[in-house]
């Protein structure tokens, strides 16, 4: 897998198998990162949690843009381990990126010393991982006021009603054969 634009465009990245594990394809990268810029998402402005972190792609291409900074969330150890490979090897600043091998909740179920600016939520299919994930980050406040959430789900996965996440605008709902990119923001007051 490459990254696809930025200061390690074109370098590859290595990535693990087994269930649950699907890197994002660069054509849904592309959409992906598409969307947040056309929506004037300003790199060197963001900071990045990439919870379900997989391979890491979404967030070292985020890296790569310009992002300040980004912290990689993955139970996996194997897969833990080949995120912080993959930042030795691309020359990642060890002050732009953390690497946390443990399970989501543990991260997100406590209060955030300071939010971040654009979320990546890519769970394995089949779990339904979504609602908690997004239910977590904005109880212990991870989401910055005016952040995004970009989730990458099954096409078929149901969506949270709008109810449930009142403080969520969802700005973007795109399918790619078997994926979903759900956009949302923070909604705005008054």
């Amino acid at each position: 897998m490459r990254i696809i634009a930025g200061e390690y465009g074109g370098r590859s990245l290595k990535t693990t198998e087994g269930p649950g594990y699907r890197p994002a394809t660069s054509k849904v990268r592309q959409a992906v990162f598409s969307m947040l810029e056309s929506r004037g998402l300003y790199w060197p402005d963001v900071r990045v949690l990439d919870l379900f972190a997989g391979s890491g792609a979404l967030t070292f291409e985020a890296l790569s843009r310009g992002a300040q900074e980004g912290w990689f969330v993955e139970m996996n150890k194997k897969a833990a381990a080949l995120i912080t490979e993959n930042a030795v090897k691309l020359g990642v600043a060890p002050d732009r990126y953390r690497v946390f091998a443990e399970d989501m909740k543990n991260v997100v179920s406590k209060r955030a010393s300071e939010p971040f600016d654009l979320i990546f939520i890519d769970p394995p299919y089949g779990f339904n991982f979504l609602t908690p994930a997004l239910t977590a980050v904005l109880r212990f406040g991870w989401l910055a006021e005016g952040g995004f959430i970009c989730a990458e789900v099954e096409s078929k996965l149901p969506l949270p009603p709008e109810t449930e996440h009142p403080d969520l605008e969802l700005i973007a709902n795109r399918a790619y054969g078997q994926t979903r990119i759900l956009l949302w923001t923070t909604r705005e007051n008054g």
